[in-house]
């Protein structure tokens, strides 16, 4: 292996991990990707996602695990996240609902960043919590802008369709009514990078019986401000 560290397995784990960055790959991937053996890379990854470095998406494919969102933010190397913490305090306290900031990992998304609602009820969505990308408004706002043929594989088992991903690109937010949880909404916003392109969702979420039928009346415009305000962050990254 060229300019190894002298530490095979280490050199081999990192050449795995190297592999799913650039997005899902399944076990034919990896050995493609990477040059291991077929044995050798199910190993490695087996003993990854044991550790919660690899994760699975919903077609059983490896993908970055949560742990490495966690350590990202605890080596204060992620600079969406240092700038998230304050802005979703802030929206939490404007809007007095739970706030998230989610990305994407595949098919899934992951809570990189979140501010819980103090007292009373209040949907609780950990940092690290994995969630599916057929349901909610953030899985909608991490999708809308997407290419046709990634959209269009990605609607086919999701709660919501093509025309109300249409109305998310022109309004530049979505809400959710019980999508991916029975008594629950929630209101997204993109965050875009340098590029331009959608790096992550700013949510707040809470029981329906408090957010109401038409949860982006209440909070759209807090929800957009927050997360116009962290691509502002970004850009001057």
């Amino acid at each position: 292996m060229d300019n190894g560290s002298g530490v095979g397995v280490l050199d081999k784990l990192s050449l795995v991990l190297g592999a799913l960055e650039s997005g899902p790959q399944s076990l034919a991937g990896l050995v493609a990707t990477t040059g291991l053996s077929r044995p050798t890379a199910h190993r490695l990854a087996m003993a990854l996602e044991h550790h919660r470095l690899v994760a699975r998406d919903f077609q059983g494919r490896f993908i970055l695990g949560p742990r490495v969102v966690e350590l990202a933010a605890a080596a204060g190397e992620d600079r969406l996240i240092a700038v998230a913490v304050p802005a979703l305090n802030a929206l939490r306290d404007a809007t007095s609902e739970s706030a998230q900031l989610y990305r994407r990992q595949g098919d899934q998304r992951i809570c990189v960043a979140a501010a819980e609602r103090l007292t009373g009820l209040r949907d609780s969505v950990p940092v690290g919590a994995v969630l599916s990308m057929q349901a909610g408004s953030a899985a909608q706002v991490l999708l809308a802008w997407e290419d046709a043929d990634r959209l269009h594989r990605a609607l086919s088992a999701a709660r919501f369709t093509a025309t109300m991903l249409a109305a998310v690109r022109r309004r530049g937010w979505a809400m959710s009514i019980g999508e991916r949880e029975a008594g629950v909404a929630s209101v997204s916003a993109p965050v875009r990078g340098p590029n331009n392109r959608v790096v992550a969702a700013v949510s707040i979420s809470g029981p329906l019986e408090r957010l109401g039928r038409q949860p982006g009346r209440l909070h759209a415009a807090a929800v957009v401000a927050t997360a116009e305000r962290l691509t502002e962050a970004l850009k001057r990254t």
